[in-house]
């Protein structure tokens, strides 16, 4: 088919939930992408976060390829290696105690709602079940998900939500406390508030709330669907904030391209959810699972972390040094970066950065979203910089 046919198709043949870029995307390698009228784009945006490794990675590749043939599909009724394998990986890095696999990082919330609900039902009964998370927040699109997202147009149309939530002012531990009243089981963050606008916390408030929920026994769910898997600069972005939390959810860059999500829990409550109470189908697939062996066996060198921290303060130098009063500032950590520019402007710049070949995501109301696979080279980085100069300098 042609662009124009696919595109023709798409309107006729899929639901409207998505304001889609007048681009069909055909191929890509690395951090290149190429359209299917072989137009070429930096790719800044890794598909949300999602190709860590990039494009047509030859070892992702090949470890699908090698999955897909032995084995696509088997149930969490019966064991496979390579689930297993990822879960030896990630809970022998982190110190953690078992992990639920998922498909997404909304499902990985949800894991992590539920395991923090029964946890305290377990321990003290009915009645202590509220949930605190931050406003500005974003915690997936299920009904229980956007309920507990801290951005109240997020919570429209869907009625009636879950119940169960309260939302406390980010880097305020006197709101989080207020909020975190006798009927709480566990306070839910993000290190860096992605959708909200790429806004990270203040170090003194995450160890301040780790502190007030380890003292009164409410579990702390730090939310490392966007920030986690490498993309800071470590493994997950909390290990830079000095906590230990109770509940880790991932989901994006842990499957390299393919769909996949993890609750990781402390040994403390890890063996809270026991059979019967929770469970995914497709949770933990052998080809997913093959894929973010790969990711997990890259992104665990504290060279290639090295690396990414590098990159991540290479942009962000570059950026903030051009002579344009169109950047206010750049916000992130890692390649997890956000520019931050006039909100009016910013859909012009987004529009401009596209014809000159590079794509790029937004958050919040006034931040450029950059999430470029990790593994991009200097070169591309070069050439997405050089056309930034060029839109921001006009």
């Amino acid at each position: 088919m042609t662009a124009e046919e696919i595109k023709k198709k798409d309107s006729e043949y899929i639901m409207h939930t998505y304001g889609r870029f007048d681009i069909v995307l055909d191929h890509g390698k690395g951090a290149t992408l190429w359209d299917a009228d072989g137009k070429k784009y930096v790719d800044l945006t890794s598909g949300i976060g999602v190709n860590s490794l990039g494009h047509g990675n030859p070892a992702i590749v090949n470890a699908v390829t090698k999955q897909a043939e032995k084995l696509m599909h088997a149930s969490n009724l019966y064991y496979t290696e390579p689930m297993v394998s990822a879960a030896e990986k990630l809970v022998t890095a982190t110190g953690m105690g078992k992990i639920f696999f998922a498909n997404s990082g909304a499902e990985a919330n949800e894991g992590a709602i539920k395991l923090a609900r029964k946890y305290s039902f377990d321990k003290y009964g009915e009645g202590r079940n509220t949930i605190v998370t931050l406003i500005q927040s974003f915690h997936g699109r299920t009904v229980t998900t956007l309920k507990a997202t801290g951005q109240e147009k997020f919570h429209q149309y869907f009625f009636p939500f879950t119940e169960g939530f309260a939302y406390a002012k980010a880097n305020d531990l006197a709101d989080v406390t207020a909020k975190a009243d006798k009927t709480c089981c566990a306070v839910m963050m993000e290190m860096i508030q992605g959708e909200g606008g790429v806004l990270p916390l203040n170090k003194e408030f995450v160890q301040g709330v780790a502190k007030f929920c380890k003292e009164n026994d409410i579990l702390l769910i730090v939310d490392e669907v966007q920030t986690g898997i490498g993309r800071c600069g470590s493994l997950f972005a909390y290990e830079q904030y000095g906590i230990a939390p109770d509940i880790v959810t991932m989901a994006k860059g842990l499957g390299g391209g393919l769909p996949i999500g993890g609750v990781l829990a402390a040994k403390s409550c890890a063996d809270v959810m026991g059979p019967g109470t929770h469970g995914s189908t497709f949770g933990g697939n052998p080809v997913s699972a093959a894929s973010a062996n790969v990711v997990l066996d890259t992104v665990m060198k504290p060279e290639f972390l090295k690396e990414v921290e590098e990159k991540g303060a290479y942009i962000k130098e570059k950026v903030l040094g051009f002579h344009s009063p169109a950047v206010k500032n750049v916000r992130g950590m890692g390649l997890m970066l956000g520019i931050i520019v006039d909100p009016e402007k910013r859909a012009g710049y987004v529009a401009k950065l596209m014809e000159k070949g590079v794509l790029v995501l937004t958050a919040g109301t006034d931040a450029i979203r950059l999430l470029p696979p990790l593994v991009i080279t200097y070169e591309e980085i070069d050439q997405a910089l050089e056309a930034m100069k060029g839109v921001f300098e006009s």
